[in-house]
C-alpha cells in the first residue's frame, strides 16, 4: 500500500491528548503496532483512504518537547525530522497553553501543519472557551475543533488537510516561545466560574497523598479481582472445554500415530499419564506448548489488557504512577513501573513485556528482574493458597512478606549497584473522561494479537527445548547435582531438588508436587520461597532472553538465584528460631 502514490501523515501531541481516538477515527481497524528500529518504542501505523488519496498515518509517540529527555521524545523528534506531507498536531484544549509550546516546535520543522484542537466537549465543561478561528489566525495554519470520542470535528479536519501549510516565521527561542504563548492565551481563552462535579472531586483526591495512595491501593485490589474473575472464567467456561472437546482427541490421535512414545512423540505430543495427556504436564509441542498461552496464559492477559485499557483512558494510570512514585523511585524506577508489576501478577510474560513503558533499558532490566523474583503469577498464587494454606493463613502470610521484602531490598540494591540514575516521573495529569468503547477494543486488539504473535512462538521454542533436556536425561542429572546445595542450605530433602528445578516447566505445577512429599510447614515455605523466587517458568524465561538480551538475562538469572538462595536460608533461620 505503501508507495508513490500515498501520502505521509503524522499525528503529534503531548500524551493523552486523544491521538489514539483520532488516530483509530481516522485508520478504523487498519492499523499494525510496530516497534522504532533499534528502540523499544512502540507507535501504531495506519492508512486512511479519502478523495482519491491514501494516507500513510503514524501515530508519533507522545511527547512534551521535541528537546528529548526520554527515549519516546527521543523517537518522536527523529519522526518529526524525517518529516511528512502533513503533522496533525493534535492540542488538548484543556491545558492549551501547555500544549501549545510542542506545537511551536513541529511547525518550526516547516512541515506542513493542521491543528486538531481536541477534548473541546470537556473544556466546555470545565468553563474554558476558546477561539478556534482566533487561534487560526494567530498561528497562521488550519485549526479544526474535535472531540475524537465522539467523531465530532474529524471530517471537517480531513477536508482541511489540502490547506495545511508551513509556517514561514523565524525560529523563536524558548523565553520568546513562552512569551508568544502567553499573548496567544489571553486573545483566544477565557475561564468561567463553574461548580465542582463529582469527577473533579475524584481526579484531585486521586493524588492527594493520603487518599490517592488508599484509592491506588482500592484500584489494584479491584483490577486484580476483575482480572482473575474473568482470566478463570475464559478458562472454565470456554477455553478448556474447547481443547478438552476438539484438541484433545487430534492430539490423542498424533500420539497413536506416533507409536505412543520415542523421541519424535515426546517432542511433539509429550508423556503420557495413565495412558492420556495431561496438557499442564505433558510438555509436547502440541500439547503444553499450545495449552499453557492460548488456555492458561492468554486469558488473563485479555482480562488485564481490558482492565488497563480501561484505566488508561478514563484518566487514572498517570495518577496511580504518581501514588506508587516515591516508593518505586527508591528502587531506581519511576511510578509507571506499577503497571509492569499490577500486569505480573495476572502473568509474568505480559508483565516483562509491559517493561517497555519504561525509559532506559536500566530501568526495564530492575523491573523484570523485580518481576520474575518476586511477583508471583496468578496460577502459582493460587497454589501457595491451596498448598500452603492448608497449613494455617500465617504461614502463606509468610510467604508474601518474604517476597514483598524481597522485592523492596533486592530493588534497593539493583538501585544502588547498577550504574545510572533513576529518572523524574514527568507526566501531565489528564481529566477523567468516560472511555470510548470503540477505541479500548482497537487497542485491546492490536495488544492481544502482539501477544499472540510473540508469546505462542517463545513458548513453543521452549517447550522444544525443555523436551530435549528431558529426552536426553539432562533434567535429572542436573536435579541430582543440585540435590545436596538444597539440603546443606535451606534443610530440604533431597526428593524436593526435582520438583525445584522442574519449576521451570511450570511453577504451580511444580508446588503440587512439592506438596505431596511431607514436608514440615518450615520446610514446605522454605521450598515455596525458592521455588518461588528462583527460575521463572519457561514462557516468562523466553520473553526474559527477548526483551533482555543474552548477557542481561544471565545476570538476572544469577541475580534470581542468589535472591532465592538467600531469602530461603532468611526464612529457614527465622522459623526455626521462633517455632
Amino acid at each position: 500500500m505503501d508507495g508513490p502514490e500515498s501520502k505521509k501523515l503524522l499525528l503529534i501531541g503531548n500524551p493523552n491528548v486523544g491521538k489514539s481516538a483520532l488516530f483509530t477515527r481516522i485508520t478504523g481497524v487498519h492499523a499494525l503496532s510496530s516497534n522504532y528500529p533499534g528502540t523499544t518504542v512502540g507507535f501504531l501505523e495506519g492508512w486512511l483512504r479519502r478523495k482519491d488519496e491514501t494516507w500513510r498515518v503514524i501515530d508519533v509517540p507522545g511527547a512534551y518537547t521535541l528537546m528529548p529527555t526520554n527515549e519516546a521524545e527521543e523517537v518522536a523528534e527523529r519522526m518529526v525530522n524525517e518529516g511528512a506531507d502533513v503533522a496533525i498536531i493534535v492540542l488538548d484544549a484543556t491545558a492549551l497553553e501547555r500544549n501549545l509550546f510542542l506545537a511551536f516546535q513541529v511547525m518550526e520543522r516547516q512541515i506542513p501543519a493542521v491543528i486538531a484542537l481536541n477534548m473541546m466537549d470537556e473544556a466546555r465543561h470545565k468553563g474554558i472557551d476558546i477561539d478556534a478561528e482566533k487561534l487560526e489566525e494567530l498561528l497562521h495554519v488550519p485549526v479544526v475543533s474535535t472531540v475524537a470520542v465522539s467523531g465530532e470535528g474529524i471530517s471537517r479536519l480531513l477536508d482541511r488537510l489540502p490547506e495545511a501549510r508551513p509556517v514561514q516565521d523565524t525560529p523563536l527561542s524558548k523565553e520568546e516561545k513562552w512569551t508568544a504563548i502567553g499573548k496567544i492565551i489571553e486573545e483566544v481563552q477565557k475561564v468561567h466560574h463553574r461548580h465542582h462535579t463529582f469527577l473533579d472531586k475524584l481526579e484531585d483526591a486521586s493524588v492527594d497523598s493520603f487518599w490517592g495512595l488508599l484509592i491506588g491501593v482500592a484500584v489494584i485490589a479491584g483490577s486484580f479481582t476483575a482480572i482473575r474473575f474473568v482470566g478463570e472464567g475464559l478458562i472454565d467456561i470456554f477455553l478448556d472445554p474447547l481443547f478438552e472437546r476438539f484438541w484433545r482427541p487430534l492430539a490423542m490421535g498424533a500420539s497413536k500415530l506416533l507409536g505412543g512414545g520415542g523421541t519424535l512423540h515426546d517432542i511433539l505430543v509429550g508423556r503420557l499419564f495413565d495412558g492420556t495427556i495431561d496438557f499442564e504436564q505433558s510438555f509436547g509441542l502440541l500439547t503444553t506448548g499450545l495449552y499453557v498461552p492460548v488456555v492458561m496464559v492468554m486469558p488473563y492477559v485479555l482480562s488485564f489488557y481490558a482492565v488497563l485499557s480501561f484505566l488508561e483512558d478514563f484518566g487514572y494510570l498517570p495518577r496511580l504512577a504518581v501514588s506508587f512514585d516515591a516508593l518505586l523511585h527508591k528502587m531506581g524506577l519511576h511510578g509507571f513501573a506499577i503497571v509492569p508489576a499490577l500486569l505480573g501478577l495476572g502473568c509474568n510474560v505480559p508483565g516483562i513485556l509491559a517493561t517497555r513503558v519504561l525509559d532506559s533499558p536500566r530501568e526495564r532490566f530492575i523491573a523484570a528482574t523485580l518481576i520474575s523474583v518476586a511477583i508471583p503469577c496468578a496460577s502459582l498464587q493460587a497454589m501457595i493458597i491451596g498448598t500452603v494454606g492448608a497449613l494455617g493463613v500465617r504461614w502463606v502470610a509468610v510467604v508474601y512478606i518474604t517476597l514483598f521484602l524481597s522485592w523492596v531490598i533486592l530493588g534497593r540494591l539493583l538501585h544502588a549497584l547498577m550504574p545510572g540514575f533513576s529518572p523524574e516521573l514527568i507526566v501531565e495529569i489528564p481529566p477523567y473522561r468516560i472511555p470510548s468503547f470503540k477505541a479500548m477494543a482497537f487497542k485491546l486488539w492490536l495488544r492481544i494479537s502482539g501477544f499472540i504473535l510473540e508469546a505462542i512462538p517463545l513458548v513453543l521454542g521452549g517447550i522444544f527445548l525443555i523436551s530435549l533436556l528431558d529426552v536426553t536425561g539432562l533434567t535429572d542429572l542436573l536435579s541430582r547435582m543440585l540435590a545436596p546445595v538444597f539440603r546443606g542450605l535451606l534443610g530440604l530433602p533431597t526428593e524436593a531438588a526435582a520438583p525445584i528445578f522442574l519449576g521451570i516447566l511450570r511453577k504451580d505445577v511444580a508446588l503440587g508436587m512439592l506438596g505431596t512429599l511431607g514436608l514440615s510447614p518450615t520446610q514446605l515455605v522454605v521450598a515455596t520461597v525458592t521455588l518461588a523466587m528462583t527460575f521463572p517458568c519457561i514462557a516468562t524465561f523466553i520473553v526474559l532472553w527477548k526483551e533482555l538480551g543474552g548477557k542481561r538475562l544471565l545476570a538476572s538469572l544469577a541475580i534470581m538465584i542468589a535472591a532465592a538462595l538467600t531469602a530461603g536460608m532468611a526464612v529457614r533461620l527465622v522459623l526455626s528460631h521462633s517455632l
